[in-house]
């Protein structure tokens, strides 16, 4: 275990914040980088055409099978199979390079692709697939290209229809998505805010006034789209990182503590023993 998480942050000195990569290459050359924990600052689409092993995202196991695609939000603690085998291609992108107006950062972070309200998108790709194949083969062909001024635009707009048609697949296989309208869309803001804020603030009353409406109003947001209160998601967020910082740092117990906004480790252990049955320490041996 490292002090922290590894960070990767995308690649300096590309023109573009985009790349689409040989898997088995690339494991290659990156050695053990990609089989430890880490948090890439970016996201990942695995398009795997032969494979086996476990992948991880944020302790669920993900099978890796031929022709498979899977989808790993970005800053999620992820982590390759060391002993798996991963023959496909990958493509990387940044909310930078997405995210060009605000309608882009909606469809990313409300995504059943990418959105914590679902699981880790994965699901076969099979032979007779040939939207998905046709829209990625052109992102192949045009990321290839001589690097020009309407490039972005080309691989944005590819990148954006990929992204639709794998929703559409989805929902083909029966994948459920929530409900959309004003309660999803005020859900999908209050985990922007949680994302940001989760260390420091703890209360329903602080989200409720940051989103400007009444903890009523989030209250209904959260019950009728996910069956939770308001309070439940923020402690969700809050084990979910502990248990990060716990199975993939060497930090103290104490220090968690305070990386997570607590001024007294007492109260941090006796609110973890809360909600999990049992203290820090011990998630941290069984784990």
């Amino acid at each position: 275990m490292e002090r922290g998480i590894k960070k990767y942050l995308f690649k300096n000195g590309l023109k573009l914040e985009f790349e689409i990569l040989d898997l088995a290459e690339r494991l290659a050359h990156t050695g053990n980088a990609m089989v430890v924990p880490h948090r890439a600052q970016f996201y990942h689409i695995l398009w795997i055409e032969r494979g086996r092993g476990t992948h991880f995202v944020d302790f669920k196991p993900l099978p890796i099978a031929d022709n498979t695609l899977l989808f790993v939000p970005s800053n999620c603690v992820n982590q390759y199979d060391a002993q798996g085998e991963y023959q496909g291609k990958s493509i990387v992108f940044t909310d930078r390079f997405f995210c060009k107006n605000q309608q882009d950062a909606h469809f990313l972070n409300s995504s059943m692709l990418f959105s914590d309200f679902y699981p880790t998108a994965s699901f076969p790709v099979g032979t007779g697939n040939t939207d998905l194949k046709t829209v990625f083969e052109a992102m192949e062909m045009e990321y290839a290209r001589e690097k020009d001024t309407a490039q972005y635009a080309i691989l944005h707009n590819l990148l954006h229809i990929f992204l639709l048609q794998a929703e559409r697949e989805m929902r083909k296989l029966g994948f459920s998505e929530l409900k959309p309208g004003a309660d999803l869309e005020s859900l999908n803001r209050f985990k922007e805010l949680m994302d940001e804020n989760f260390r420091k603030v703890k209360n329903v009353s602080r989200y409720a006034s940051l989103l400007s409406i009444s903890e009523k109003q989030l209250h209904k947001a959260t019950t009728s789209v996910l069956g939770k209160t308001p309070k439940q998601l923020i402690d969700e967020r809050i084990l979910l990182e502990t248990k990060r910082l716990l199975v993939h740092t060497h930090l103290s117990v104490k220090e968690i503590a305070y990386e997570l906004g607590y001024e007294e480790p007492t109260n941090f252990i006796k609110y973890f023993r809360k909600h999990t049955g049992i203290t820090p320490s011990e998630f941290r041996d069984q784990n």
